[in-house]
């Protein structure tokens, strides 16, 4: 059950900002001794992260070594570099190689985040340094059941990815068994065996509480929190940021009980990026400039808040990167939102063309590298074409 707020609340710390970057934070910090409040404009918590595929691009990480135990730190380097270009910045990469396993290593051991291997490649695997394997985790499947009253704050996964709100495991088997329930009596005997357990779940908590990727990173690092006693007020959008003299002193809040929370040693802004932010994303992206488009499947409340916030304290915005944005096709699916691209445009017997009827990239590249050429390539859409028997044999 969400705490109630008073004026005139105090803490060491106030995270502004519910999902991964924001709870683990908190959780740090109230694990070195430090009172946290933790704050989220939505009435829900979890962010972006429970949208989200949840995987960790983390190097080292003692979860990858079975899978490539011949990674190495350097080649992690290496790889890095060739990706970042001009805008490598080695102090900041190397302490991300060093302190990157030992961050996975210290929540698995001191909270109830746990992290299984994915078979992921890098996005580039045949980069220098680039690998087929082992560098990324994932948070392990989880019944967020344990939240309690606090599941229905918890944010429901993307829609459209689900199954009628049942969440697909982190298994390519898991999903292949969907794919084929048609097609084989053990895959059919899978699915009705998820399906009755899932319609238990709505029954008795009303949705499904076996959540996985992003779902189970939000969740488990939820369930962290508040084992913890970290506050998290939903409901509560930040307004300002107060002062005395230069000092950031606490924020001013809104909601159902505005007023203002005093932080003592510091206020951290985790409160996601601007993709909503109509304004400053067409100061941006080139291709809004030039009168094109494009969605976003990020929560409404990613308005940028976090930007604005450090501006008025004194910061600036640096534009000067690489892409603005991290692309992938998507499609618009009347009345179930935002369906992003995943699992079908790779696969045997798929191309993907431009109106002109020509393919504009290679269908298998990465998300990124996907969505970038349909960018690229000055157009909003592109058709995914297959045939029946591509269809029947790996499906969509």
């Amino acid at each position: 059950m969400e705490p109630k707020r008073e004026e005139g609340h105090v803490c060491d710390v106030l995270v502004v900002g519910s999902g991964a970057g924001g709870l683990a934070t908190a959780i740090t910090a109230r694990k070195h001794g430090l009172s946290v409040i933790v704050i989220e404009k939505e009435p829900v918590f979890g962010g972006t992260t429970a949208f989200s595929g949840g995987v960790l691009w983390i190097p080292g990480n003692r979860h990858g070594k079975s899978n490539n135990p011949s990674d190495t730190r350097d080649a992690a380097r290496r790889y890095l570099k060739a990706e970042t270009g001009n805008w490598f910045d080695a102090q900041t990469i190397d302490a991300f190689l060093e302190a990157g396993p030992k961050m996975l290593d210290w929540f698995e051991r001191e909270t109830v985040v746990k992290f299984v291997p994915t078979l992921y490649p890098d996005y580039h695997p045949t980069v220098d340094g680039g690998v087929d394997v082992g560098r990324s985790v994932l948070a392990a499947p989880f019944d967020s059941s344990v939240l309690g009253s606090d599941l229905a704050r918890l944010r429901p996964p993307l829609g459209s990815i689900t199954f009628m709100g049942m969440m697909f495991n982190s298994s390519n088997a898991d999903i292949r068994h969907f794919f084929n329930a048609t097609k084989s009596l053990t895959s059919f005997s899978y699915v009705m065996k998820r399906l009755v357990a899932h319609a238990g779940e709505v029954v008795r908590h009303g949705r499904g509480v076996q959540v996985t990727s992003g779902n189970a990173l939000a969740a488990r690092l939820a369930a962290a929190c508040l084992d913890l006693d970290i506050p998290i007020l939903t409901d509560t959008p930040a307004l300002r940021m107060t002062k005395d003299g230069g000092r950031i002193t606490g924020v001013e809040v809104g909601g159902a009980s505005p007023g203002r929370i005093v932080a003592r040693r510091g206020v951290v802004l985790a409160c996601g990026g601007y993709a909503q932010d109509l304004a400053r994303r067409a100061g941006i992206y080139a291709h809004l400039k030039a009168g094109g488009e494009h969605f976003s499947p990020v929560p409404e409340g990613n308005t940028g808040d976090g930007i604005r916030l450090g501006e008025e304290a004194g910061g600036a915005f640096d534009a000067e990167f690489a892409q603005p944005a991290a692309w992938m096709p998507i499609s618009r699916v009347p009345g179930k939102g935002l369906f992003p691209h995943l699992l079908d445009r790779y696969k045997p017997g798929m191309i993907a063309v431009l109106s002109n009827g020509r393919r504009f990239t290679n269908e298998s590249e990465s998300y990124h590298d996907v969505g970038a050429a349909m960018v690229a390539a000055g157009e909003g859409g592109a058709w995914l074409i297959c045939d029946h028997r591509a269809i029947r044999k790996y499906g969509l």
